[in-house]
């Protein structure tokens, strides 16, 4: 595998295709084309970002071993090489790993994301052999690895673990959070891999870690304003870090706070990006369950969030 151009492919943005259902929550296959035609025509494409299919706000978790091959196989024909597609990984079974991660390359995903097994919590050990299993599958499937540290639900990968993983020659990016921070541990293994992985900020630290070499981030807010997304990537390569801080503070911010706030009434990941989407006229639905649908409680706070953050198109 070609390191740089595979890390190149998957810098910029990185963006959750959430999955959307009719109203008998069957998924929604056409919805979802055309939600990653609008992407793609708003500016994700190479060099500005990525789509992951199947990830937790594509309710990976809700969805059957074959509903999320479908799905990864539909956002990569819309896609259509304009953008490169990530197929969601996460499972708690090495043996189902192997078969996402074989099923990924078969249906044209050029990555897989790969978290720590959830429920029991594996040992270190454990998950060397799980993320070594997973690598070696990837590479006789011709697709690239991204390790995903989900600290809240799993166990957490430490630095030392991704030492050990490095050489590993198809493990590309690492989607990276920490639990905490007062030594400066999300920085540690930016320092340490920015060189090797392509890093991806998933603690909207985007100032700090771009500064120290991630090649992308974690921005939910491009699923319903995607010319923002481009514009901030373009800032933080352009080194407007002011700007930036800006803009994440305008845009970002007001989304976490109300996503915070909604925890209250339900669980779930992708929720809040598919409310928002309705609000700029988007094809959208609620979550599979047990995620209860947000609407009936947060659809005008969240209509003025976005008003209040200047997103266009606001219906």
């Amino acid at each position: 595998m070609d390191r740089e151009r595979a890390i190149a492919r998957l810098s910029g943005c990185y963006v959750t295709v959430p999955t959307q259902y009719h109203e008998d929550l069957e998924i929604d296959l056409e919805t979802m084309r055309r939600h990653v035609r609008f992407l793609v025509d708003g500016g994700i494409q190479v060099g500005t970002g990525a789509l992951l299919a199947g990830g937790a706000a594509g309710d990976f978790s809700m969805l059957t071993f074959d509903e999320r091959l479908q799905i990864t196989e539909v956002v990569v024909q819309a896609a259509g090489g304009r953008v490169a597609v990530v197929m969601g990984g996460q499972t708690t079974s090495t043996r189902e790993l192997v078969r996402l991660v074989t099923a990924a390359g078969r249906v044209g995903a050029e990555y897989v994301q790969v978290s720590p097994p959830y429920y029991f919590a594996p040992t270190q050990g454990d998950l060397y052999e799980y993320f070594t299993t997973a690598a070696a599958a990837a590479a006789a499937a011709g697709v690239g690895l991204i390790l995903y540290n989900t600290f809240w639900t799993s166990a957490n990968i430490s630095v030392e673990m991704v030492e050990r993983l490095a050489h590993l020659p198809n493990v590309i990016g690492l989607k990276w959070a920490v639990p905490r921070s007062d030594f400066m541990e999300f920085e540690q293994a930016l320092v340490r891999f920015a060189g090797r992985f392509c890093i991806i900020d998933n603690q909207a630290r985007f100032v700090t870690s771009h500064m120290l070499g991630a090649r992308a981030v974690e921005a939910h807010p491009c699923n319903y304003w995607p010319e923002w997304g481009v514009r901030l990537w373009s800032l933080l390569e352009s080194q407007s870090y002011v700007q930036v801080q800006e803009e994440l503070t305008k845009v970002l911010m007001p989304f976490y706070l109300l996503w915070q706030e909604s925890e209250s009434y339900t669980g779930g990941d992708g929720h809040m990006d598919k409310l928002c989407m309705e609000l700029v006229g988007l094809g959208s639905s609620r979550c599979r369950p047990p995620t209860r649908d947000l609407g009936p409680l947060y659809r005008e706070k969240a209509r003025q969030m976005l008003i209040e953050a200047g997103v266009p198109r606001v219906v």
